[in-house]
């Protein structure tokens, strides 16, 4: 129905957001990290990419702070029993790229941190939206292939999914083969060798800054 909203931000808290545009107060439900992106800004008004949520007792419009966290709460309503409020309290506690680095690398305990969600309920989004997060982007296609690599002897597999899942979070091929290529893998389990190779990519960018 709508794509985005753009207003004059009237309230910010509890879970939802008020904004006005041209006289109509548009009340939206949001996540904690969009409520704080928009009480971290100074701007006095708010663009916010929606959501109608129809039920058969109401119409609520969800807002979000970016396409990607719009994205990711799309893709998260499609796992069974996972509703609306469910998908906005997941996104309270991840971001798009950590709920992404969660489910590739089944950290379950990650997601079942948000409010509402168990364990079991965690386990059931990665199972159902693995495959979905990692065909969302193109160019898994050109992922290099780590098999036989003597770099990754120990676990190669884990390194394939760390590479990819790097990728997924929109860093080249290359950038990312290099970056778990320089991790020492040994005993390391898949969310260990992720975490550390983002902060390889990180220290080299502002190496070159």
């Amino acid at each position: 129905m709508y794509k985005y909203i753009i207003g004059k931000k009237v309230y910010v808290g509890n879970g939802e957001a008020v904004l006005d545009n041209n006289g109509i107060g548009y009340r939206f439900f949001i996540s904690d990290k969009t409520a704080g992106a928009l009480l971290a800004s100074s701007e006095n008004e708010a663009k916010l990419y929606t959501y109608l949520n129809v039920r058969e007792d109401a119409m609520e419009l969800y807002g979000f702070h970016s396409e990607d966290e719009l994205n990711s709460f799309k893709m998260l309503i499609t796992v069974s029993g996972i509703g609306a409020k469910a998908a906005v309290s997941v996104l309270s506690v991840l971001s798009p790229e950590k709920l992404a680095i969660s489910v590739l690398s089944d950290d379950a305990k990650a997601i079942a941190a948000a409010q509402g969600i168990g364990l079991k309920k965690a386990q059931k989004i990665i199972l159902e939206i693995k495959d979905k997060i990692a065909k969302d982007k193109a160019s898994l296609k050109n992922a290099p292939s780590v098999k036989g690599s003597a770099v990754y002897d120990d676990n190669e597999d884990d390194c394939s999914e760390a590479i990819n899942a790097l990728i997924v979070l929109g860093y080249t091929p290359a950038e990312a083969a290099s970056a778990v290529s320089s991790v020492d893998t040994a005993g390391k389990s898949l969310e260990k060798i992720i975490k550390e190779a983002l902060k390889k990519i990180t220290e080299d960018k502002n190496t070159c800054r």
